[in-house]
């Protein structure tokens, strides 16, 4: 997906949400989605990696070249970090 593809969709995503065709919650899903395949198809080394585990970081995603760079990722956004695992989101 190219940029231009990436502001496309989420123009229509916002006008889904304009148009009561979708929900706020709908329309985050939405463009979150298409952020992390725009980021995941600019760069083909790069992956989305979800983490689990203490709540600080439970759900976190973020785009990385391997699972340790994910890690160490995370060691960064956030203080004070508890246990963790970090997974390739397929």
């Amino acid at each position: 997906m190219d940029r231009i593809s990436a502001l496309r969709n989420i123009e229509d995503a916002l006008a889904a949400f304009e148009d009561d065709e979708q929900t706020l919650p709908e329309v985050e899903r939405e463009v979150r989605g298409i952020l992390r395949t725009y980021a995941t198809n600019f760069d083909e080394e790069l992956s989305l990696y979800r983490v689990s585990g203490d709540p600080q970081v439970d759900g976190l995603v973020v785009v990385a070249g391997s699972r340790t760079d994910a890690r160490e990722q995370i060691a960064e956004l956030v203080s004070e970090v508890g246990r963790f695992d970090v997974k390739r989101v397929e």
